[in-house]
């Protein structure tokens, strides 16, 4: 036997095991719901003879009284009784006894007076048996148990039934769900495989750490990330200093294009300076007012030129990542005074400003760099659409990291952007449009600086458009939790 169940595997071990319990359990359940039944009936059996003596008990005494030989007694029919003299013999008894049999009563009954009790009957069956005192006698009324067995064996035969179908049941999903649950093993098995094969790399499926399963699976994959970190440790130390190296190659890329993009925006406006003295050395301006216009020129230069070198310390200085200052600032006065300067500087312009949601916009940070936000937007919206193209400020509620927030958006009906220039908007120097950009007078640098201000208040800014659809930037700060 021991041989034998050594030899079983674990999958029937645990459906056997199952199976067992279960099926104790199921029996104790049925015995005692079979217990309680039998208790419950008797219990009613107990109530119908009580509540039928009392009646009986009075016809009894009216008809010995009376002297007549023949006592009409009137109890269920289902129920048998008997008169009995003081001496023990029988005065009277009904014949309508049950189909099996009648009770075999006892001699003396002087000592069970009026508490129930139970005899076997003359066919196997068992009564339940009532007797009360009477003048010069004993009234006693039975009541066949025949029917309460009945009912209580059907009962143990349903639960025996659906016992039966249970277990098929749970046979069935034993099967499956113990297959399901020794399916990790499988997979134990064929990773130790594909290890001994050489395969260091393959890992166990963790499970849930609170299972077996899940800390075995843990213990085994942390030794063998364990083995793998000895056996690669060169070769992981060689790819750490290979991505050392490109990412440096890229640092010292993006470093080089920046510098040569600085020099160069800071070469055309020198240029045009040396240009212009040039030509006032040269005695071209023969009239003030012809000096005048050249010195403004130089001036115009002079200042797009210091415009750039703030610009340019700007971004260095948010790219070391200095904290900036946080105080409470209210985004939609910082907005309606974004959009008054904005109708200033373009008077034929349309630029409205729309507030969504009735809330309280306020978000800390640096008042004066959240205008420079707005503005270098505004700026951007009416640099490149075409004169008279509308513009529209809106402000909105929305979530940032599942948090609430501010969303302010600069949205133009221009000629929008290319999904190529889309994407690479916000970087320094980037121009989608060289020619009007020069002309116009910008750096370049403008959408840079709102993407590093924006990353500098913990915020998101986006561009959504389409060419020919105009342009609309996004600008998500989360608002002041105070």
């Amino acid at each position: 036997m021991a041989r034998l169940w050594g030899r079983t595997s674990l999958r029937v071990k645990l459906i056997a095991g199952m199976l067992v319990l279960v099926t104790l359990g199921m029996t104790v359940m049925a015995a005692a719901g079979a217990s309680v039944l039998r208790q419950y009936l008797v219990g009613r059996a107990d109530d119908q003879l009580r509540g039928s003596v009392g009646r009986a008990v009075d016809q009894v005494v009216e008809g010995l009284r009376s002297g007549q030989r023949e006592i009409n007694v009137r109890i269920p029919s289902e129920m048998y009784a008997q008169v009995r003299a003081t001496s023990g013999s029988i005065v009277w008894q009904n014949s309508a006894w049950s189909e099996s049999g009648h009770p075999r009563l006892p001699d003396d009954m002087s000592e069970r007076m009026d508490r129930p009790f139970t005899v076997n009957g003359t066919g196997g069956s068992q009564w339940r048996i009532l007797a009360a005192p009477v003048s010069g006698g004993v009234l006693v009324l039975a009541f066949s148990l025949e029917e309460v067995d009945r009912t209580v064996r059907s009962l143990v035969t349903i639960d025996a039934i659906v016992g039966l179908l249970v277990l098929s049941v749970l046979v069935g999903l034993g099967v499956l769900v113990v297959r399901a649950s020794l399916r990790p093993l499988a997979a134990v098995e064929e990773t130790a495989g594909a290890i001994a094969a050489g395969d260091l790399s393959r890992r166990v499926p963790e499970g849930d750490p609170r299972t077996e399963m899940g800390r075995l699976g843990r213990s085994l994959n942390t030794m063998l990330a364990q083995i793998e970190a000895a056996f690669g440790a060169r070769a992981d130390s060689e790819a750490a200093a290979r991505r050392s190296e490109e990412t440096a190659r890229r640092s010292e890329e993006r470093m080089r294009r920046f510098i040569a993009d600085a020099s160069h925006e800071l070469r055309t406006p020198l240029t045009a300076i040396r240009g212009f003295a040039e030509f006032y050395r040269q005695g071209a301006a023969r009239t003030p007012e012809e000096l005048d216009r050249l010195i403004g020129r130089i001036e115009d230069t002079a200042s797009r030129m210091g415009l750039l070198v703030e610009d340019l310390l700007l971004l260095a200085r948010l790219d070391r990542q200095r904290p900036i200052e946080r105080r409470p600032v209210d985004l939609l006065a910082v907005a309606a005074d974004a959009v008054q300067v904005a109708r200033v500087l373009a008077p034929e312009r349309k630029i409205d400003l729309s507030v969504e949601g009735g809330l309280a916009y306020q978000v800390r940070g640096d008042e004066a760099r959240l205008r420079q936000v707005l503005g270098n937007l505004l700026t951007n919206a009416l640099t490149h659409t075409p004169k008279g193209t509308p513009v529209d400020v809106r402000l909105s509620p929305g979530t940032l990291r599942d948090a609430p927030a501010v969303s302010v958006e600069v949205a133009d009906s221009g000629p929008g952007l290319a999904p190529e220039q889309a994407e690479r908007v916000f970087e320094r120097f980037y121009r989608a449009d060289e020619a009007r950009s020069r002309a116009g007078g910008g750096t370049g640098l403008g959408l840079a600086i709102v993407a590093a201000l924006v990353a500098a208040h913990d915020g998101l800014v986006e561009a959504d458009s389409s060419s020919g659809e105009g342009a609309t930037f996004r600008v998500v700060l989360p608002l002041d939790d105070d």
